[in-house]
C-alpha cells in the first residue's frame, strides 16, 4: 500500500448463517470541502478527524459463514471499488486471521485491515445498524417463514442504501 487511503470500511457480521455480512463505508481517506467532519475515537483518546463521504452500505445475504463466503464478499468489496486503497476496519473474528483470508489479503494488497481492540463494539459503527436494523425488522415481530426475515432484512437494506445521509446521521457523531 503507498500510504494513500482511498476507502475507509466498516465490517461486521451477523452469525446467523441466513442473515448478512454488512460493510458500510462512513469516511472516506480523501476530503472533501462538502462534507461535514466524523470525529473517530479509540478508548479515551480522539484519533483524528476525517470527512465523511458516504452511507453506502454493502451486504451479502444467504452465506454460510466461512472463510470462502468472506473471501466472496471482499471480491465483492474489491469490485465495488475497483481504485484505490481500500481500509477495512473489523472485529478479531478468527474468521477474519484465517490462512485463507491472509492469502487473500496478500493477492490484493490494496485491500488492508485494521483491527479494532478486542471487547470494543462502541468503535464500529456497524453495531448501531445491527440494532437499527433489528429494532426496525425482527424486534416484536413473528415471521411464520424465516425466509420472511430475509424479504424484510433486503427491503431495509435497500431502503437504507436510498437514503445514505439517514445512515450517516444516525450511526455518526458530526461536529
Amino acid at each position: 500500500m503507498n500510504g494513500e487511503i482511498d476507502h475507509i470500511l466498516f465490517e461486521d457480521e451477523w452469525y446467523d448463517s441466513s442473515l448478512p455480512i454488512f460493510a458500510i463505508q462512513l469516511v472516506s481517506g480523501r476530503s472533501s470541502t462538502q462534507n461535514p467532519y466524523v470525529r473517530a475515537a479509540s478508548g479515551r483518546q480522539t484519533v483524528r478527524s476525517i470527512k465523511l463521504r458516504t452511507g453506502q452500505v454493502h451486504y451479502r445475504d444467504g452465506e454460510a459463514y466461512d472463510a470462502p463466503a468472506f473471501i466472496r464478499f471482499l471480491e465483492f468489496i474489491l469490485q465495488e471499488y475497483p481504485t484505490g486503497n481500500i481500509v477495512m476496519m473489523l472485529d478479531n473474528g478468527r474468521i477474519h486471521n484465517a490462512a485463507q483470508i491472509q492469502t487473500f489479503l496478500q493477492k490484493h494488497p490494496r485491500l488492508q485491515f485494521v483491527f479494532l481492540p478486542k471487547y470494543s463494539p462502541d468503535l464500529n459503527p456497524i453495531e448501531g445498524l445491527w440494532k437499527w436494523l433489528k429494532s426496525d425488522v425482527v424486534h416484536n415481530v413473528f415471521y411464520k417463514k424465516f425466509y420472511h426475515i430475509r424479504i424484510n432484512v433486503a427491503a431495509f437494506m435497500k431502503r437504507v442504501n436510498a437514503e445514505p445521509m439517514n445512515v450517516i446521521d444516525r450511526l455518526c457523531i458530526r461536529i
